[in-house]
């Protein structure tokens, strides 16, 4: 029968990177975050996350600008427009690390982020297979050519020289960046902005489908968990901890014992 409900097809599932990538380094971190409902606490700002969020603020402002516009003094302002300071140990170690910011801005600018021609900033895209939606929010989408080039933003550990081909997420926004603006795209590259190094690959279909192959199985395990949730099954062996040293900063380690019995709490302006 057309009608009966176990012939309806599956509704697609909706994914994005950071819940995949949630998901691979925690399932109980994946719960923590995202299933129990109301969510628990979560620990404050970490300096870390506030120095990247602010630059990539003062990015997305600085190529809104007109090209004639995009001077490092502008540069430099706009981190102070979008500074915070949260998480820092003192009003002493901000002051430095905004005066950081503005010269890793500054200097980005006139340095790989010179000869920028962005087709989006912060833009969503997504690419929808016969198993899953994948969305996210790129940092920037270059035009080279007739060539879309995806760019994402890194403050903190310099990416090696495997990371960009390795990101499923890049991988990720480039199907979407295609499916989305229509136009070709198998570049990706890690923009480290404090040094200007900049960490590219360029993707075949062969290395593409396998990123994307790979998210429709995480997302599968991520679904069959939530369903099995769903039906009373046993929150700590459908969404297991997996204790590491990264527990010291996570953010929902007060409610993870095997998290804090891992690592030491790290203090948020430790990193």
């Amino acid at each position: 029968d057309a009608l009966d409900p176990a012939f309806a097809p599956r509704p697609l599932l909706r994914v994005t990177p950071a819940r995949l990538a949630t998901w691979d380094d925690c399932p109980r971190r994946y719960r923590l975050t995202y299933v129990d409902r109301p969510a628990p606490p979560r620990s404050g700002a970490r300096a870390g996350s506030t120095v990247g969020a602010v630059v990539h603020l003062a990015l997305r402002a600085l190529y809104d600008l007109p090209p004639a516009r995009r001077t490092p003094d502008v540069a430099a302002a706009l981190v102070d427009r979008h500074w915070s300071s949260e998480g820092f140990r003192d009003a002493e170690q901000a002051a430095e690390y905004r005066l950081r910011a503005r010269e890793w801005v500054a200097d980005y600018l006139t340095g790989p982020g010179a000869d920028a021609a962005p087709v989006a900033l912060e833009r969503w895209v997504s690419v929808p297979t016969a198993r899953i939606v994948a969305e996210g929010r790129t940092d920037r989408i270059d035009e080279r050519g007739r060539e879309l080039v995806v760019v994402d933003y890194k403050t903190g550990r310099l990416p090696g020289p495997d990371d960009a081909r390795r990101s499923r997420a890049l991988a990720l926004y480039a199907l979407g960046a295609r499916h989305t603006l229509r136009r070709p795209c198998t570049r990706v590259e890690l923009h480290h902005v404090p040094t200007g190094e900049v960490v590219a690959a360029d993707h075949d279909e062969a290395s593409l489908q396998a990123h994307l192959s790979r998210a429709e199985d995480t997302a599968q395990d991520v679904a069959d968990a939530v369903a099995a949730a769903g039906t009373r099954g046993d929150p700590d062996v459908l969404f297991p901890p997996r204790p590491a040293p990264r527990c010291g900063s996570c953010d929902v380690r007060r409610h993870c014992p095997e998290g804090r019995a891992a690592a030491p709490e790290r203090e948020p302006w430790a990193s």
